[in-house]
């Protein structure tokens, strides 16, 4: 059996650097040899306190969805020319007796080729954006025509960087709102709004058609429903274990709320060309580099340090 090193949540609050089996590879797999992985405050918060609302929370687990590494090998279905070539890998189920939830963090890896997205052409690190990059631009998507329309960003954390920067690129009026100062140094926007010591209603924002709700927070996206226009739409972004608002302010100004998943299909091309192209710039969101040998400080800066947008692990 081939064995790999992966990060490993064996139960609630305790995660380790350890060895993990690895089930032998499909005729349609390629293995990759992991670079980089990045740390998904939101989900993997959630899954390491044992609060994730999905079926995959089954302990031991393994976490990550945000991989870049290097073909090493390919099955016999695979094109030869992705030999040695650097691929982003959302995730893998190749391990023995340890569940994937999504299975990124880990030394090796095996994945059906088709899921793979190759980098060529682009700065390798960046590959671990893609996932939340996709993730925004579906978000975008779903919000619809936006051009010439005032759009609030409500977080700006890595997704609500990333949604600000695509909706400003769509002809957009951009209100980009958070309450830490780091972030709202590295956000591109039309205008730039601190609620650290004042509220929306209190700063009298002009009111905007479409909310993007990025923070993760319901009672962020509560004290924003002022600013919405009527018959104006709601675009739940982030991960949330239920939702809770009030429903009269929302029946006043009759707004949809729309629920965003994670991505469509291509998205994750089509955030990788847009970075290719120069069109979406996602280098500033990367804030902080650790090794892998670093694993606890680097889920503690990771969930702790409110000036750490993107933490870059280095395998």
């Amino acid at each position: 059996m081939e064995y790999a090193r992966a990060v490993v949540i064996p139960a609630a609050n305790e995660i380790v650097l350890r060895e993990v089996g690895l089930t032998p590879a499909g005729d349609n797999d390629v293995t990759v040899e992991t670079c980089f992985t990045s740390i998904s405050a939101g989900t993997e918060r959630m899954l390491l306190a044992g609060q994730m609302p999905h079926p995959m929370l089954q302990f031991p687990v393994i976490p990550g969805y945000e991989t870049v590494g290097r073909i090493i090998a390919t099955g016999s279905n695979v094109p030869r020319e992705m030999l040695h070539t650097m691929v982003y890998v959302g995730g893998a189920r190749c391990y023995d007796g340890v569940n994937p939830a999504w299975g990124g963090q880990s030394s090796h890896l095996h994945a059906d080729y088709t899921r793979v997205v190759t980098l060529d052409g682009m700065e390798a690190s960046h590959g671990v954006l893609l996932a939340l990059a996709a993730t925004a631009l579906h978000g975008v998507d779903i919000a619809g025509d936006i051009s010439g329309k005032r759009v609030l960003v409500l977080g700006q954390g890595p997704v609500g960087q990333i949604a600000a920067r695509i909706a400003l690129a769509r002809g957009a009026e951009v209100v980009a709102v958070d309450r830490v100062a780091s972030r709202l140094a590295l956000a591109s926007a039309s205008q730039i709004v601190d609620v650290s010591t004042q509220t929306l209603a209190e700063q009298k924002i002009t009111p905007c058609e479409v909310i993007i709700e990025a923070s993760g927070s319901m009672a962020a996206l509560t004290s924003t429903i002022g600013t919405l226009t009527n018959n104006g739409r709601v675009v739940l972004l982030g991960y949330y274990d239920e939702i809770h608002l009030p429903y009269m302010p929302l029946f006043l100004k009759q707004a949809q709320l729309l629920i965003s998943k994670e991505w469509a299909p291509h998205d994750l091309q089509r955030c990788r060309d847009m970075i290719i192209q120069g069109t979406l710039d996602v280098a500033p969101l990367l804030t902080h580099t650790l090794p892998i040998s670093d694993l606890q400080t680097a889920y503690q800066v990771a969930f702790s340090n409110l000036d750490c947008l993107k933490l870059l692990l280095t395998w």
